[in-house]
């Protein structure tokens, strides 16, 4: 302050007198240390759920990509301002200076605010702190977050204290002293750590470590070591951090939690005693579970689950599901009939009445949006109530079984002319179906009267049912057709074809269509052979609105000389003489429409190309009579092997157009997940690329196509990439133009996939030529027939589907491998898919049978009665999803009670089951 003078005084004196002023340093941060400094403003401190305006939202890291092993933890604080970015960077791989934790431990304890600014502090000139610093760390020592004998012992200030990077342990005592817990961490300091490197654990951060480790806020590292005097980086302080809040009391003014009462128009409004709180989801919003700790999706929140919302100006920044159960009981009844704002069911002793408003959600049998109006009298009902507010509001109507009524739009699934039927899926992606009878029901199609047989599956109708039967349906959209040809002119946007009947016809073609040529791998647009008078003979699908969305070939009008030699070109004549495979010679003509060229570079210049046309030279010819197509130098053959001459050290190979090729041994042989292969390692019949030298006389490599199944141990969708493992190692792929698709066949993004999912993927060499997602099927063995080699599987969400083994089964049960059926039980639970050979993969799910203790909410953990007095696996954190029930009764968490007997069931580690017994 201008004409006051500011007092100094000694860092003695400061330890005589707690409440001593602090020097607030007034320095601009800049560089590795901005991450965990104060933000150049100010952000208002008032909460979301009092009305007044909150904290700033933590923006996006552009450092911290989605998948992270830490960005839940990083957009939590970041979301609290407990940690800031810094130009839109985190850093999160830098290491931490102890007065950065400190700062970070302050705001974790909400005691920034607690900060003198008008008065100097002289620390001893050996403890050394950036000004900045200086008062958050007296304010630590005055508020027991720094043991001033530790830190201030001269052999604890041979450095800078300040600037000093923060070790593991020491971060583990920081942590421990800002949740108060020092008394738990004085109780087992004189136990060992239990980890390997416990001999490099100071002994005065021992009982730190192991509190910390108990409250499962710091994990050890690979080789069952701590690694104590290691740097802790920015991503780690935050995880420490971000898992320690679930040990304190502290309410975090820009965080709500409550349960989600409300999801539509880009808003989420939570319920919390009594009063509400609507924020606004963006596309910047991050969602996560209190159990995992990568990311969900918006579509993954469910109404009536209870969450925790860190927003700021009421957009929502970080949602955390913290339970998944929703807060409902479901009332089934006999519909009576409906009045404004009352539901009325029958009961023995009269009428039920509930009572409902604008927001209540009325569905049919199969989820469709339906009025209140439509449900007739008789029909069985199901009503939703929340349990969450005290209201007890009925807040969806679902008709379980009655009368259908309904006009709605969807599409075709199938139709069944036998029964008389047709199943639909709704707008809303459901399926239901409904009888027709001949002569009441009406088929049309804008002006046009139809049979049942003209609808076809994927057609879009408008349908009409009236006391469950169809009173008419009308077609307002097309499904693809299938027409054939030959293709005469082909663009990059048209494709002009001969019919059968000499009649010419052009089509768009649609967006990337489909091109399949047998015996081209991955073929494309300029695969396909267009001409007047030998085009291929073609296959097209086209879309409802006739556009071009795939092309199969079905035969070819042309001659292909694979790997011929040539024996004479003439600029002239533009005439080129070769010998096929079997050594006949052939003569085509080269004109202004060939395709050259060499080397795998197209050319357009037949000057260019015509100098490499010298005797002896490999190309591969495409020709129409005796017009040449293509003319291209041999790169490559793409064939089966059918037989290895050990004596003369050859290989032969058929080609797509069964022309057989002889060549040497290759140089070196590549198959996916092996090393050091050689030719021998290859079976007859493999399919196969055989790569030429440079100077085409030899074989540089032979790529050997194969099929594995491997498990998803990373994936990065941001970069493409997809980290996999198998049984003999690991590897990272890209998979920006892999084509990818679902166990149906349908295309699918990286982002479809998840870690632990399996995949089978085809190689050619160690090169990915098509990724397919495998199905995965979890749930209990309902029947097991080992003599008709069948099993019948109750998934988690109640549907039941039986497997064939067929194909063989491999049974995998705490690490040992069977294949006998008879091995299962009609008690395990399991995990099935199908291995890429065929083959059924049946993994038997651990178990734990175990005594009920507790369930802590807050961490979102199920206690169990210890087994003895070292037992210290008794905490568990169920899985997203988890299936607790008693019988085929569902039960909600909260109804577990001590002393019951549960059988607690592990998917990959993942608690999945609790049966109550």
């Amino acid at each position: 302050m201008s004409g006051q003078k500011r007092s100094k005084r000694s860092i003695h004196t400061y330890s005589s007198k707690a409440a001593a002023a602090i020097l607030a340093g007034t320095m601009v941060l800049g560089g590795a240390g901005a991450a965990f400094a104060a933000p150049a403003a100010p952000a208002a401190t008032s909460g979301a759920n009092n009305g007044s305006a909150p904290t700033a939202a933590a923006g996006i890291f552009t450092d911290v990509k989605n998948g992270f092993w830490a960005e839940k933890h990083i957009y939590k604080l970041a979301s609290q301002g407990i940690v800031v970015g810094n130009n839109g960077l985190f850093r999160p791989g830098d290491s931490v200076t102890q007065q950065e934790a400190v700062l970070m431990a302050l705001r974790f304890m909400k005691l920034q605010g607690n900060v003198q600014s008008d008065s100097d502090v002289v620390f001893p000139t050996d403890f050394k702190v950036t000004n900045y610093y200086k008062p958050y760390v007296v304010l630590a020592f005055q508020q027991g977050l720094l043991d001033k004998a530790a830190e201030m012992a001269p052999d604890n200030l041979k450095t800078s204290w300040g600037e000093r990077k923060a070790s593991r342990e020491w971060v583990a005592e920081l942590l421990i002293r800002a949740l108060g817990k020092t008394t738990e961490a004085a109780a087992v300091s004189g136990k060992p750590t239990g980890f390997a490197d416990d001999a490099k654990v100071a002994a005065n951060k021992r009982g730190y470590i192991n509190a910390a480790v108990g409250l499962g806020l710091a994990n050890g590292l690979d080789g069952n070591r701590f690694d104590p005097q290691g740097a802790v980086t920015r991503a780690q302080l935050a995880t420490f951090f971000s898992r320690a809040e679930a040990h304190n009391t502290l309410d975090y003014d820009n965080t709500v939690k409550g349960t989600i009462s409300a999801m539509q128009d880009g808003k989420l409004t939570l319920f919390n005693n009594g009063s509400t709180s609507v924020f606004n989801v963006t596309y910047s919003t991050a969602y996560f579970t209190s159990t995992v700790d990568t990311r969900i999706n918006f579509s993954d929140l469910k109404p009536y689950t209870k969450v925790t919302v860190i927003g700021a100006t009421y957009n929502a920044a970080y949602v955390e599901v913290t339970d998944p159960v929703q807060q409902v009981q479901t009332i089934e009844g006999v519909f009576a009939k409906v009045t404004p704002g009352t539901i009325w069911l029958d009961s023995p002793t009269g009428y039920d009445q509930y009572s409902y408003d604008g927001s209540t959600a009325f569905v049919d049998v199969n989820g469709a949006a339906i009025s209140a109006s439509s449900i007739t009298a008789a029909s069985k009902i199901a009503l939703l109530r929340e349990t969450f507010s005290g209201t007890g509001k009925i807040v969806k109507v679902q008709v379980t079984s009655g009368i259908v009524n309904k006009t709605a739009n969807g599409t075709i699934q199938s139709v069944d002319n036998a029964a008389k039927s047709i199943t639909f899926k709704t707008a809303e992606g459901a399926t239901e179906t409904f009888k027709w009878e001949d002569g009441t029901t009406l088929f049309s199609s804008q002006n046009a009267v139809l049979l049942p047989a003209d609808l076809k599956a994927g057609a879009a109708v408008k349908y009409t049912v009236k006391d469950n039967l169809i009173r008419t349906v009308e077609v307002t959209s097309g499904v693809e057709r299938t027409v054939q040809g030959a293709i005469t002119e082909l663009t990059n946007s048209t494709i002009v074809y001969k019919k059968a009947d000499g009649t010419r016809e052009v089509n768009l073609l649609g967006t990337s269509p489909a091109v399949i040529i047998p015996g081209v791998a991955s073929p494309g647009i300029g695969d396909l052979v267009a001409d007047a008078t030998a085009g291929d003979n073609v296959q097209l699908t086209l879309n409802s609105s006739d556009q071009v969305t795939k092309i199969e070939v079905l035969s070819r009008q042309i001659s292909q000389f694979t790997g011929a030699t040539v024996v004479d070109y003439s600029a002239k004549t533009q005439l080129l003489t070769v010998t096929d495979s079997s050594g006949k010679a052939q003569l085509v003509k080269i004109d202004a429409n060939t395709k050259l060229a060499y080397d795998g570079a197209t050319t357009t210049s037949l000057a260019n190309m015509g100098y490499r046309l010298a005797e002896g030279r490999k190309v591969d010819v495409v020709a129409a009579g005796q017009r040449a197509l293509s003319v291209e130098t041999s790169t490559k053959y793409d064939g089966t092997l059918t037989a290895v001459n050990v004596a003369n050290r050859t290989i032969t190979l058929k080609l797509a157009n069964a022309q057989q090729v002889t060549l040497p041994y290759p140089q070196s042989v590549e198959i996916f997940g092996r090393t050091s292969s050689v030719i021998t390692d290859v079976a007859l019949d493999s399919a196969v690329t055989a790569v030429l030298a440079d100077n085409q006389s030899g074989v540089s490599v032979l790529r050997v196509n194969s099929s594995m199944q491997l498990e998803i141990a990373t994936l990065d969708a941001t970069a493409n990439k997809l980290g996999v493992k198998w049984t003999g190692g690991t590897t990272v792929l890209n998979t920006y133009t892999l084509p990818m698709t679902d166990e149906s066949g349908k295309s699918i993004k990286i982002g479809d996939l998840k870690v632990g999912d399996f995949v089978n993927i085809t190689f050619n060499g160690s090169s990915p030529l098509s990724l397919q997602a495998v199905k995965l099927n979890s749930g209990q063995l309902t029947a097991v027939d080992a003599a008709a080699g069948t099993f019948t599987l109750k998934d988690y969400k109640g549907g039941a589907q039986t497997f064939s083994a067929a194909g063989g089964v491999k049974i995998i049960r705490d690490g040992s491998t069977t294949t006998s059926l008879g091995s299962l039980t009609t008690a395990d639970r399991v995990e099935v898919r199908k291995d890429s050979d065929g083959s059924t993969i049946i993994r038997v799910l651990s178990q734990q049978n175990r005594v009920f203790w507790r369930y802590e909410s807050g961490t979102n953990e199920i206690l169990v009665k210890r087994a003895s007095a070292s037992d210290s696996n008794y905490r568990f954190v169920p899985g997203p999803n988890v299936y607790i029930h008693q019988g085929d009764t569902t039960l909600p968490v909260q109804s577990l009670k001590d002393n019951d007997n549960i059988i607690m069931y592990f998917n990959n580690n993942i608690l999945v089951e609790i049966a109550k017994q």
